[in-house]
């Protein structure tokens, strides 16, 4: 269940950095108030996930998923640029995520 809760996690984490972005330095209200709540959330569910798996492995996946979902989320609705070298850059903290997840024994 720790996993799932990390995963959940990221995703909030990926969802805040978006509604961050949206709220315009916290200038829109309803972004800001959204970006309040998803960073809450995502830092109850890392929490959570850290009672049971060791801190450097869970800290690594949740930030990792939260860049490499920000930056996909960059690229598909913001029309981010997705260039040779950004792409190989998420592809090495992909590579990063799975050999933690591998090397964790919990």
């Amino acid at each position: 269940m720790a996993w799932v809760m990390l995963i959940v996690a990221g995703i909030f984490e990926v969802g805040w950095a978006f509604s961050l972005k949206q709220s315009e330095g916290f200038t829109r209200l309803w972004p800001s108030l959204l970006t309040v709540v998803l960073m809450a959330l995502s830092i109850v569910l890392l929490a959570a996930a850290m009672r049971s798996l060791p801190l450097g492995t869970a800290y690594t996946i949740w930030t990792g998923i939260g860049a490499v979902g920000a930056f996909v989320v960059g690229i598909v609705v913001l029309s981010e640029p997705a260039t040779a070298l950004r792409l190989l850059a998420a592809a090495l903290i992909v590579s990063g995520i799975v050999l933690m997840k591998v090397s964790t024994t919990t």
